[in-house]
């Protein structure tokens, strides 16, 4: 049986060159190692507990190319040797590797991308650091300016706007009967931003509307977590059972309201403040 999984139909005897690596985000510098592959490129991702910014498949929706999947707990007791070897067995074609600057492979991260020059028998490319406005375009980065709120830092560094998924739920029904209708969705797998309102777009049904969502505990009801978005398009029914919400810019940190006026009146002005940043 095969260590690794494959979702699509391409065999492993086409591919000719692969990409090594976590990939969590498909950021800018990922994207460097995929221009390195030729047409019978791949994409090895090493699944590990942290893909949090593409958990699981959603990081193929952000690259051409084949993704085949990778355990980390079935092979980091190989050496390096084993990796490489376990390699050339299973892509018995493959003639280039290309893998970051910081790749590190075998036993207790033993090996390095200079170490795999001399034990794959062919072509190997070594990525260089990639940087934005001067820092390191690294997931570990990313992860902090999503959990700091600092949205647009982290979407530098993306090449895209960050989102997440998660399926509509039924939330308090405040906010249809004495705020502005919102859709709240429960998120499992991703990172969830800092606390607080953002200018976002919302994927419905295959399509985007404007929006403003607001992450964090309810502090001013029921105290409860909660992501939650309003479409700034009225008369919109939604049926749908998930949503997408892309985070375009923080506009404010989550605040205590008083009185159940104010924080309408708030509100009303994130809904202002989130158009003009959507240049709506």
């Amino acid at each position: 049986m095969s260590l690794f999984t494959n979702f699509s139909k391409v065999s492993c005897d086409s591919v000719t060159s692969i990409a090594i690596g976590g990939f969590d985000g498909l950021h800018k510098g990922h994207q460097e190692l995929f221009s390195r592959l030729d047409k019978g490129g791949a994409v090895l991702a090493i699944e590990n507990n942290h893909m949090d910014l593409t958990p699981k498949r959603e990081r193929e929706n952000f690259c051409k190319y084949p993704f085949f999947y990778l355990e980390l707990d079935s092979v980091m007791k190989l050496s390096g040797r084993e990796f490489v070897e376990l390699l050339e067995k299973t892509f018995v074609n493959l003639k280039r590797v290309v893998v970051g600057y910081d790749f590190k492979f075998g036993n207790n991260r033993s090996c390095d991308a200079i170490d795999l020059i001399s034990m794959f028998a062919y072509e190997v490319v070594i990525v260089n650091e990639v940087k934005v406005d001067g820092i390191s375009v690294h997931s570990r980065n990313i992860r902090n300016y999503i959990r700091l709120g600092e949205i647009q830092k982290a979407n530098k560094l993306l090449g895209r706007e960050y989102l997440i998924q998660g399926e509509i739920i039924k939330g308090q029904g405040l906010g249809m009967r004495k705020l502005y209708p919102t859709l709240n969705l429960e998120v499992k797998r991703y990172l969830i931003p800092n606390e607080g309102v953002y200018a976002t777009t919302t994927k419905v049904d295959d399509k985007l509307y404007p929006s403003v969502s607001f992450i964090g505990h309810r502090v001013s009801t029921d105290g409860s977590f909660a992501v939650e978005t309003h479409i700034l398009i009225e008369d919109e029914d939604f049926s749908c059972e998930a949503a997408e919400i892309i985070f375009v810019e923080k506009m404010r940190d989550n605040r205590y309201f008083d009185k159940l006026e104010d924080l309408k009146a708030q509100i009303s002005q994130d809904i202002a403040d989130a158009k003009r940043a959507l240049l709506l």
